[in-house]
Protein backbone atom coordinates (compact mmCIF):
# COMPACT_ATOMS: atom_id res chain seq x y z
CA UNK A 1 0.00 0.00 0.00
CA UNK A 2 2.84 2.20 0.81
CA UNK A 3 4.45 1.78 -2.59
CA UNK A 4 1.03 2.80 -4.42
CA UNK A 5 0.66 5.89 -1.77
CA UNK A 6 4.64 7.17 -3.15
CA UNK A 7 3.73 6.13 -6.73
CA UNK A 8 0.08 8.16 -7.02
CA UNK A 9 1.91 11.40 -4.77
CA UNK A 10 4.70 11.19 -7.49
CA UNK A 11 2.68 11.30 -10.44
CA UNK A 12 0.25 14.14 -9.00
CA UNK A 13 3.38 15.90 -8.71
CA UNK A 14 4.57 15.98 -11.76
CA UNK A 15 1.11 16.47 -13.32
CA UNK A 16 0.59 19.52 -10.61
CA UNK A 17 4.28 20.98 -11.89
CA UNK A 18 3.81 24.39 -14.28
CA UNK A 19 5.25 24.49 -17.57
CA UNK A 20 7.90 26.60 -17.27
CA UNK A 21 9.59 28.07 -20.56
CA UNK A 22 13.39 29.52 -20.99
CA UNK A 23 13.69 31.42 -24.16
CA UNK A 24 16.76 33.01 -25.49
CA UNK A 25 15.35 35.91 -28.35
CA UNK A 26 17.58 37.65 -30.45
CA UNK A 27 19.59 37.64 -33.80
CA UNK A 28 22.77 35.94 -33.59
CA UNK A 29 24.22 37.41 -36.79
CA UNK A 30 24.29 41.07 -35.42
CA UNK A 31 26.57 40.51 -32.42
CA UNK A 32 25.13 41.63 -29.07
CA UNK A 33 22.06 40.96 -30.58
CA UNK A 34 22.26 36.97 -30.27
CA UNK A 35 22.78 37.47 -26.47
CA UNK A 36 19.72 35.95 -25.54
CA UNK A 37 20.75 32.35 -28.00
CA UNK A 38 23.95 32.13 -26.91
CA UNK A 39 22.75 32.03 -23.22
CA UNK A 40 20.07 30.10 -24.06
CA UNK A 41 22.60 27.46 -25.25
CA UNK A 42 25.14 27.92 -22.52
CA UNK A 43 22.85 26.87 -20.34
CA UNK A 44 21.33 23.89 -22.20
CA UNK A 45 25.31 22.78 -22.25
CA UNK A 46 25.90 22.84 -18.33
CA UNK A 47 22.34 22.09 -16.72
CA UNK A 48 19.98 19.55 -16.23
CA UNK A 49 16.28 20.16 -16.12
CA UNK A 50 13.08 18.31 -15.11
CA UNK A 51 10.58 17.41 -17.91
CA UNK A 52 8.45 20.17 -16.99
CA UNK A 53 11.52 23.22 -17.74
CA UNK A 54 11.60 23.36 -21.85
CA UNK A 55 14.66 25.64 -23.22
CA UNK A 56 13.93 27.31 -26.02
CA UNK A 57 16.26 28.99 -28.78
CA UNK A 58 13.52 31.81 -30.47
CA UNK A 59 15.56 33.69 -32.51
CA UNK A 60 14.03 36.23 -34.18
CA UNK A 61 10.45 34.20 -34.74
CA UNK A 62 9.12 36.74 -33.08
CA UNK A 63 4.84 36.67 -32.92
CA UNK A 64 5.26 32.92 -34.55
CA UNK A 65 6.78 31.93 -31.04
CA UNK A 66 2.72 32.28 -29.92
CA UNK A 67 2.16 28.43 -30.33
CA UNK A 68 4.79 27.90 -27.89
CA UNK A 69 4.74 30.59 -25.03
CA UNK A 70 0.61 30.08 -24.93
CA UNK A 71 1.48 26.63 -23.70
CA UNK A 72 4.03 27.62 -20.82
CA UNK A 73 2.38 28.60 -17.42
CA UNK A 74 5.90 30.64 -16.26
CA UNK A 75 7.84 32.37 -19.24
CA UNK A 76 11.38 33.45 -18.81
CA UNK A 77 13.24 35.10 -21.59
CA UNK A 78 16.76 36.15 -22.22
CA UNK A 79 17.64 38.99 -24.68
CA UNK A 80 19.56 41.78 -25.20
CA UNK A 81 17.74 45.28 -24.25
CA UNK A 82 18.39 48.94 -24.98
CA UNK A 83 17.33 50.20 -21.65
CA UNK A 84 19.46 53.93 -22.11
CA UNK A 85 22.42 52.00 -19.63
CA UNK A 86 25.46 51.67 -20.53
CA UNK A 87 26.77 48.36 -22.24
CA UNK A 88 26.84 45.67 -19.59
CA UNK A 89 24.30 46.40 -17.46
CA UNK A 90 21.77 43.62 -16.82
CA UNK A 91 17.84 43.91 -16.31
CA UNK A 92 14.72 41.74 -14.58
CA UNK A 93 11.66 43.41 -16.12
CA UNK A 94 8.51 41.89 -15.20
CA UNK A 95 4.82 43.40 -15.47
CA UNK A 96 3.91 46.59 -16.74
CA UNK A 97 7.80 47.23 -17.57
CA UNK A 98 7.89 44.45 -20.32
CA UNK A 99 6.03 46.43 -22.71
CA UNK A 100 7.39 49.49 -21.94
CA UNK A 101 11.47 48.73 -22.33
CA UNK A 102 10.56 46.31 -25.40
CA UNK A 103 8.91 49.23 -27.38
CA UNK A 104 12.07 51.10 -26.89
CA UNK A 105 14.55 48.90 -28.15
CA UNK A 106 12.93 49.80 -31.77
CA UNK A 107 14.05 46.13 -32.56
CA UNK A 108 11.93 44.04 -34.94
CA UNK A 109 11.84 40.70 -33.46
CA UNK A 110 11.30 42.32 -30.01
CA UNK A 111 8.05 43.76 -31.26
CA UNK A 112 6.85 40.65 -32.39
CA UNK A 113 7.67 39.25 -29.43
CA UNK A 114 5.61 41.43 -27.57
CA UNK A 115 2.42 41.10 -29.63
CA UNK A 116 2.83 37.53 -29.62
CA UNK A 117 2.44 37.59 -25.58
CA UNK A 118 -0.42 40.20 -26.36
CA UNK A 119 -2.27 37.56 -28.55
CA UNK A 120 -1.71 35.18 -25.43
CA UNK A 121 -4.32 37.30 -23.84
CA UNK A 122 -7.17 36.33 -26.53
CA UNK A 123 -6.26 33.01 -25.78
CA UNK A 124 -6.49 33.23 -22.46
CA UNK A 125 -2.95 31.54 -21.78
CA UNK A 126 -0.83 34.43 -20.49
CA UNK A 127 2.25 33.18 -19.00
CA UNK A 128 3.66 34.83 -16.04
CA UNK A 129 6.60 36.42 -17.36
CA UNK A 130 10.18 37.76 -16.20
CA UNK A 131 12.61 39.16 -18.73
CA UNK A 132 16.26 39.06 -18.01
CA UNK A 133 18.27 41.42 -20.31
CA UNK A 134 21.94 43.35 -20.93
CA UNK A 135 22.28 46.26 -22.17
CA UNK A 136 23.80 45.63 -25.51
CA UNK A 137 27.40 47.25 -26.27
CA UNK A 138 26.62 46.71 -30.52
CA UNK A 139 23.48 45.09 -32.55
CA UNK A 140 24.26 47.09 -35.73
CA UNK A 141 27.14 45.33 -36.99
CA UNK A 142 27.44 41.82 -38.45
CA UNK A 143 29.30 39.37 -36.94
CA UNK A 144 28.45 36.57 -34.50
CA UNK A 145 30.77 37.34 -31.63
CA UNK A 146 29.31 39.20 -28.91
CA UNK A 147 31.40 42.16 -27.76
CA UNK A 148 33.82 41.30 -24.58
CA UNK A 149 31.27 43.27 -22.16
CA UNK A 150 27.93 41.63 -23.22
CA UNK A 151 30.20 38.41 -23.21
CA UNK A 152 31.24 38.47 -19.56
CA UNK A 153 27.33 39.23 -18.66
CA UNK A 154 26.78 35.02 -19.79
CA UNK A 155 27.22 33.88 -16.51
CA UNK A 156 25.95 36.33 -14.35
CA UNK A 157 22.26 36.29 -16.89
CA UNK A 158 22.59 32.16 -16.02
CA UNK A 159 23.10 32.50 -12.77
CA UNK A 160 19.90 34.99 -12.63
CA UNK A 161 17.92 32.62 -14.38
CA UNK A 162 18.55 29.63 -12.18
CA UNK A 163 17.91 32.11 -9.24
CA UNK A 164 13.95 32.56 -11.27
CA UNK A 165 14.12 28.73 -11.07
CA UNK A 166 14.97 28.39 -7.25
CA UNK A 167 12.07 30.86 -6.78
CA UNK A 168 9.53 28.65 -8.26
CA UNK A 169 10.85 25.56 -6.96
CA UNK A 170 12.63 24.20 -9.66
CA UNK A 171 15.51 21.29 -9.34
CA UNK A 172 18.13 21.18 -11.61
CA UNK A 173 21.49 20.09 -11.71
CA UNK A 174 24.97 20.85 -13.30
CA UNK A 175 26.34 18.30 -16.03
CA UNK A 176 29.11 16.38 -15.11
CA UNK A 177 32.73 17.69 -16.39
CA UNK A 178 30.97 20.59 -18.06
CA UNK A 179 33.14 23.67 -17.92
CA UNK A 180 31.84 27.33 -17.03
CA UNK A 181 34.23 29.04 -19.94
CA UNK A 182 31.94 31.10 -22.53
CA UNK A 183 34.05 31.73 -26.12
CA UNK A 184 30.78 33.76 -27.30
CA UNK A 185 32.27 33.88 -31.09
CA UNK A 186 30.21 30.99 -32.31
CA UNK A 187 26.88 30.34 -33.41
CA UNK A 188 25.10 27.38 -31.22
CA UNK A 189 24.90 24.51 -33.44
CA UNK A 190 27.39 25.73 -36.09
CA UNK A 191 31.03 24.32 -36.68
CA UNK A 192 33.88 27.15 -36.84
Amino acid sequence: MKIAENCQRKIESQVNRPHIMILGIGCVLLRDEGFGVKVIHEIDRRYEFPENVELMDGGVLGVNLLGFISQADRLIVVDAIRNKGKPGDLYRLTGDAIPERIRAKNSLHQVDFLEALTLCHALDRVPETVIIGVEPEDIDTCGIELTPTVRNQINPVIEKVLAELDRLDVTYRKKKGVTTHVSGDTIPGCQN
